[in-house]
């Protein structure tokens, strides 16, 4: 299949373009928000391919992946075809809903004709879909090798524009953290956080590469996942797949996503900086919960359940 995907969310696309299919990106001259291409910081088969408007016009394709709700009205301007008229669509919901959580109307909540896809089963949950159908399918992984050493004794988190997503990422809640133990944060937005936290400058890392800062993450002896109110993250099942233990509020998905035995999940913060500590000084402990991380990541997060999960729904809506 040619499947029509805009480049919105690169770690969730990098799963999804390793399957067999051909992956169209649109790209545009300025590699703004609608036309970004091929990612630059993440490893991409040949299969995805860039091209602009004119050429996705002129291309066509079998189906198409949105994300946002206005990429219905691009897909009619760029190439001619109306969403689930004249070509097959689904919609990912990649996030939990923004206003009042159980009362908020998805956008595609009047359309019977494009399938809902949630990444999440509390996604699913929270959102008012209406008359669109729906389904999960759980984030799937490219395994990025066990790669944890935990040599150095600070905690790893990755959060992009911790500063203006202050309550949303829990950085209120990170920093509180980083007060009583040695934190190091990986991301977007870095300048804005070492305004506000000067005492964290040296251990801030400014939009890594994925594999290096997979290489990063894995030195520290865990990792933090201080987020209130997101669908999942991706870092959290990545450092799970590096061999990391984890450490997590009890919100959205991340109870269902470690289990016991993988690290610790908890509404108190108290009770994560306690078993920090206690990791901190004993690395051998630590190291197990890892690698029970990882064998749960793989099982339930593994590439081939997730590209067989998409091959599956693609395969329906485009008969």
């Amino acid at each position: 299949m040619r499947i029509l995907i805009w480049h919105v969310h690169g770690s969730w696309l990098t799963p999804f373009v390793h399957g067999p299919d051909e992956y169209l990106i649109p790209v545009l001259p300025d590699r703004g928000p609608d036309g970004l291409g091929r990612a630059r910081t993440w490893t991409w088969p040949a299969a995805a391919r860039e091209l602009g408007p004119d050429e996705l016009r002129e291309e066509g394709c079998d189906v198409v992946v949105l994300q946002r709700p206005h990429e219905i009205s691009l897909l009619q301007e760029w190439t001619g075809l109306r969403a689930g008229i004249d070509v097959p669509v689904v919609y990912v919901e990649h996030n939990t809903p923004a206003g009042p959580a159980p009362a908020t109307r998805h956008p595609l909540a009047d359309r019977s004709d494009i399938p809902v896809v949630h990444v999440t089963a509390f996604n699913a949950l929270m959102w008012d879909c209406g008359a669109a159908p729906t389904t999960v399918i759980d984030h799937g992984l490219v395994d990025p090798g066990y790669r944890y050493t935990g040599t150095e004794e600070r905690l790893g988190v990755v959060v992009n524009e911790p500063v203006r997503r202050w309550r949303v990422a829990g950085t209120d809640v990170l920093l509180r953290i980083a007060d009583e133990l040695p934190v190091a944060v990986h991301g977007m937005g870095m300048a804005a956080l070492e305004e506000r936290a000067p005492h964290l400058a040296g251990h801030l890392h400014e939009d890594v590469p994925q594999d290096r800062m997979h290489d990063l993450l894995a030195r520290h002896r865990a990792y933090l996942h201080p987020y209130r109110w997101t669908s999942l993250g991706l870092s959290l099942i990545e450092a799970m797949t590096l061999g990391m233990p984890v450490l997590a509020l009890a919100t959205t998905a991340a109870p269902e996503a470690v289990p016991a035995d993988a690290g610790v999940v908890s509404s108190d913060p108290d009770v994560l900086v306690a078993t920090a500590r206690r990791w901190l000084h004993d690395p051998d402990e630590a190291r197990e919960y890892g690698r029970a991380a990882r064998a749960h990541a793989l099982d339930r997060f593994g590439l081939d359940r997730f590209l067989a999960d998409w091959q599956q729904l693609l395969k329906e809506v485009d008969r």
